[in-house]
């Protein structure tokens, strides 16, 4: 989940040829003359992030009692195509998608686990989900664009959504009996192996496994059945790596997080090769993908082994998630979140803010946050989206309480910005 995991522009051709997961780059500004869709967070070109940066801020602010604008929410479903699918992008909405449109795994998924968890506009969800299930590929997985080979992102950011949406993903089998689980485990490194319990983005040319850091916190969740927005595991365990030909989707998923830990253990932060061209060829720190094992580790259980990675990333990040926008931010609001920290007093920033500044202004905001002691949102599954979820009534009673008043936004009929 950097800020936009697959890049940017060389995302759908990178893939397609099956190369190595491409590095994350900000996106481009736009140029003087053009002008954002209303509704839309961000400031940069949306080109390739767009669907992406707004589900992920949609994401941040459910975890924190923020309920987003119904022109925020308005400009994210008109994003969607009559099948379902979503693109990265899509400039003029007026037009319907054709064999021309380049669908989006990553970004359908994303803005299905978004719409899901804010509890508005549930059918689109479920139509998503349904596009999702019908472009599944014969290994169980899916690739960045439909019939592009299964990469371990994709495959797990569509797990969550699919788990989201009440799918029961275990069930959901091909041909020769593959699922998604299957999928994610062929890409496992062995415990006995180099880097083992590490996953790979893809296999190689021929067919071996390099880990691949990213893919590896993505996959954690993804056997787990859990969204980006998981929040922590109550069951608290010690990392392992457990050998075996025949590992459940839970262990192999600990596996994993056990990789994660060791990895973190020798410095609180991961890093980044550096760009193609660069004058320096140092490795950098990754904030994003720091922030995305942090997610993973608690999630998983290992909530204690991600302590020094939060303490770091709040000395080092803020000034990256500023200058990254609404998915950088999010990211770190999500980290936050299941670990305990305060995302509204995050290394001397308030997140929640800086986010909420970042798009149109919300509906509805409560305060205290609720993320060091305060009580976990609902799951935000239930079909009517007639009202606020439970965590969300949770939360405008303590703002109640605080003598903090705010409106609740009447939901109006789907408009196009």
């Amino acid at each position: 989940m950097t800020v936009r995991r697959s890049a940017a522009a060389l995302a759908t051709t990178a893939v397609l040829l099956g190369a190595a997961a491409p590095v994350a780059v900000a996106a481009p500004s736009p140029s003087p003359s053009a002008e954002l869709p209303a509704g839309l967070y961000g400031t940069t070109d949306p080109t390739y992030d767009g669907v992406w940066r707004q589900s992920l801020a949609f994401l941040a602010q459910k975890i924190e009692y923020v309920t987003p604008s119904t022109q925020a929410v308005d400009w994210l479903v008109g994003q969607q195509c009559d099948s379902g699918a979503f693109t990265s992008y899509r400039a003029d909405t007026s037009k319907p998608c054709d064999a021309s449109t380049v669908m989006d795994t990553n970004a359908t998924a994303i803005a299905v686990q978004a719409l899901v968890e804010i509890n508005q506009r549930r059918e689109d969800a479920n139509n998503g989900a349904d596009w999702l299930k019908s472009v599944q590929n014969e290994d169980g997985g899916w690739g960045y664009n439909p019939g592009s080979p299964s990469d371990a992102n994709s495959t797990s950011i569509v797990i969550g959504a699919l788990a989201r949406t009440g799918v029961p993903v275990g069930e959901l089998t091909t041909a020769d009996g593959s699922t998604p689980y299957t999928a994610l485990q062929t890409l496992a490194i062995p415990c006995e192996d180099k880097d083992g319990g590490a996953f790979a983005y893809q296999p190689g040319k021929k067919g071996e496994l390099t880990a691949n850091l990213d893919a590896t916190a993505a996959s954690v969740l993804g056997l787990m059945g859990k969204g980006i927005a998981s929040g922590t595991s109550n069951a608290v365990k010690d990392p392992s790596c457990t050998e075996g030909d025949d590992l459940s989707p839970e262990q192999t998923a600990q596996n994993g997080a056990s990789f994660l830990a060791d990895t973190l253990k020798k410095q609180p932060y991961l890093e980044q090769a550096p760009m193609p061209g660069a004058e320096d060829s140092t490795p950098q720190p990754d904030y994003g993908n720091t922030a995305d094992a942090v997610v993973a580790l608690a999630a998983s259980g290992h909530k204690d082994k991600a302590q020094a990675s939060v303490s770091w990333l709040q000395k080092n990040a803020t000034g990256w998630a500023k200058q990254g926008g609404p998915a950088a931010t999010a990211q770190l609001i999500l980290a936050a979140h299941a670990t305990g920290a305060d995302a509204r007093s995050f290394g001397g920033v308030d997140l929640v803010k800086q986010l909420n500044s970042m798009g149109p202004s919300p509906a509805a905001t409560a305060l205290p946050s609720p993320t060091p002691t305060g009580p976990q949102p609902s799951s935000g599954t239930d079909s009517d989206d007639s009202g606020l979820s439970l965590g969300w009534l949770i939360g405008i009673g303590l703002a109640a309480g605080a003598g903090i008043g705010f409106l609740l936004s009447m939901r109006r009929k789907k408009q196009q910005p």
